[in-house]
């Protein structure tokens, strides 16, 4: 028997005053089997960071052809692919070829830095790429917050950027490594 996602729901309230964007979220999120509690929240903080009416979730780690976030136009061309991990280059030229920002989130204590030294010369020629690396404390911070329905804020104000629950918000720390946010 197959194994089937674990679904959750989230109100998120956005108030990023660097982008001038306020809005509550209601969303559905899918753990897949495979996938760490841990990463469906970061799928959730990137879901905030970049948030837009229409951003939305994938089918992501049930399809290789689908970043974890999207965001088309009306057009249904895609404004902005956000991944989470460490894709290799091929998928991070696919995903520059196809979106006009591509926006991705490395995480994990020593894996991300190892790749991150065989990238890096690699995709200086993606001018619109953005790469994040999520610190390992503030992702540690993340699960905790899960729950099957879960109210979220997220604030971020002169870069700093601080997301969490009704009962306890932390502060995110996160190091650009390449390009610049899609947002400035």
């Amino acid at each position: 028997m197959a194994l089937t996602a674990t679904i959750y729901k989230a109100e998120l309230t956005v108030s990023d005053m660097d982008r001038d964007y306020y809005a509550t979220h209601n969303l559905t999120v899918a753990l897949h089997p495979s996938e760490t509690p841990s990463r469906m929240m970061l799928r959730l903080l990137a879901f905030a960071l970049n948030a837009h009416e229409a951003l939305a979730f994938t089918r992501g780690l049930s399809s290789t052809d689908e970043p974890d976030l999207w965001q088309r136009n009306p057009d249904d061309t895609l404004e902005h692919w956000i991944e989470l991990g460490m894709p290799d280059e091929k998928r991070l030229r696919k995903a520059c070829g196809l979106a006009r920002h591509v926006t991705l989130y490395t995480y994990g204590a020593r894996a991300p830095q190892v790749w991150w030294e065989s990238m890096k010369n690699k995709v200086t020629r993606f001018s619109n790429l953005h790469i994040v690396h999520v610190d390992p404390d503030s992702e540690a911070t993340l699960e905790p917050l899960m729950q099957r329905t879960m109210q979220l804020q997220c604030m971020i104000q002169d870069g700093q950027i601080w997301f969490g629950s009704t009962e306890q918000s932390m502060e995110m720390g996160l190091t650009t490594w390449f390009g610049a946010s899609p947002h400035h």
